[in-house]
């Protein structure tokens, strides 16, 4: 009773997943990836250990397909399941059980597999397939969520609105470079969910992406006063108790060397936006 899309990067370095539904916590049963293994979306009547059985036969050299078929044959309640998986090499593929609560269906290509049950119609796939294939140039995890966007505009569940979830992996992606983990973020309950998904995404953007050396200005002797002078206006002893406070390490160098254009912005009254 869910769509998502379990997809791979056009250069093979990061995997994801994105859902929606008119189910508490999706986030919670739904998505699993693993970096340079491959990502898996379990929904329909789920089958959780789904998620850790394929990626354990991904991470031994099993295709997508193998894997799928490997679940499937060990598992009596497959008529009632719907899985897509995408494995190291970007192959896909997809099963919706013939129980699955109609509209229930799935469409595959290379890199992507798209699945959804519980639907108001095919059209709910055919948009997320077609948003995905037209955002080649977006950043990854924002290519997940604009498809994910299309799903749900185009009718998403039939019953409504509940939850979403965004998974993306991709090695030392994660906070500070510890883990694989890029973004993890659910909307457990909320009216409007795929709307709260690109507030949290945009959010996390800001605090946990690191800014590219295009983004990062200078601090010369003028600027930094003018960081400092800003620092102690909102509160703070020194720009560097600022940084840390406010958790714009990614925007701002330990050094105070560099500032970024969103830092810049902040500093200056103009918000944090691009």
């Amino acid at each position: 009773m869910t769509f998502s899309i379990v997809a791979r990067s056009d250069d093979g370095e990061t995997w994801g997943v994105a859902v929606a539904s008119k189910f508490l916590a999706v986030g919670s049963a739904v998505p699993a990836a693993v970096a340079g293994v491959g990502a898996i979306a379990t929904q329909a009547w789920a089958n959780v250990s789904y998620k850790g059985l394929a990626l354990a036969h991904l991470d031994e050299g099993a295709t997508a397909q193998v894997a799928l078929d490997r679940l499937l044959e060990e598992d009596d309640g497959r008529d009632h399941r719907q899985v897509g998986l995408v494995d190291v090499e970007g192959s896909a593929a997809a099963h919706t059980g013939a129980e699955c609560i109609d509209w229930a269906g799935h469409r595959t290509g290379e890199g992507y597999a798209v699945q959804g049950n519980c639907l108001t119609g095919p059209e709910v796939v055919e948009a997320v397939e077609s948003a995905w294939l037209a955002g080649a140039e977006q950043p990854f995890a924002v290519r997940l969520l604009a498809a994910l966007r299309a799903g749900d505009d185009a009718g998403g569940d039939k019953r409504g609105r509940q939850s979403a979830a965004m998974l993306v992996v991709r090695e030392e992606a994660g906070y500070g470079g510890f883990d694989d983990i890029a973004v993890d973020l659910r909307v457990d309950d909320h009216t409007a969910p795929v709307t709260e998904m690109e507030r949290l995404l945009a959010l996390h953007d800001l605090y946990l992406t690191a800014s590219t050396p295009q983004e990062q200005v200078p601090v010369d002797e003028e600027l930094r006063a003018e960081i400092e002078a800003y620092a102690r206006g909102a509160g703070h002893p020194d720009a560097a108790t600022w940084v840390g406070s406010e958790n714009y390490e990614m925007r701002v160098a330990d050094d105070l060397s560099w500032i970024d254009r969103r830092g810049l912005a902040v500093v200056r009254g103009e918000g944090a936006g691009a």
